[in-house]
């Protein structure tokens, strides 16, 4: 893969991360315990901080770094507005709502494996793309006990 595309490959990843982070903390603002609201924000915290990496490896490889999400993730927060004032805010429609947004966290990341990416940038998504499907599994957890409660 040529400069440029990994670039661009990474680019779609920093906008994956930025809504991310901008999808826990709208999930977490409308959650109804503290439990479930620290747990998101933790993990908005980490789509953050995965996306301030990235970032620096394209500023490395002389591009420039997607600095927002995208307009579908500005979609799926006005989606958890209008779904928690029709449902209501709970911990369940929330979570769900989370998990929604880590299947496409998920999908991303495994496009982005699938190029062909340099050995130091795919060792980082790699990484990271652990870290997303350990959310993922953390915040279906947590939906599958909110919704037996």
């Amino acid at each position: 893969m040529d400069r440029q595309q990994t670039i661009k490959t990474l680019n779609d990843l920093i906008e994956t991360c930025k809504d991310g982070e901008s999808g826990f903390r709208s999930t977490a603002e409308h959650a109804d315990s503290e439990a479930v609201q620290q747990v998101l924000r933790a993990r908005a915290e980490e789509c953050r901080q995965a996306a301030q990496e990235l970032q620096a490896v394209v500023a490395e490889l002389g591009g420039r770094p997607q600095g927002s999400g995208t307009v579908s993730g500005a979609a799926h927060r006005g989606w958890v507005a209008v779904k928690g004032t029709l449902a209501g805010y709970s911990d369940v429609s929330m979570l769900e709502e989370a998990e929604r947004g880590e299947d496409i966290a998920m999908d991303r990341y495994q496009a982005a494996l699938a190029s062909d990416l340099p050995p130091e940038v795919r060792l980082i998504v790699m990484r990271q793309y652990e870290g997303v499907k350990h959310n993922h599994l953390q915040i279906r957890t947590l939906r599958n006990k909110a919704r037996d409660s």
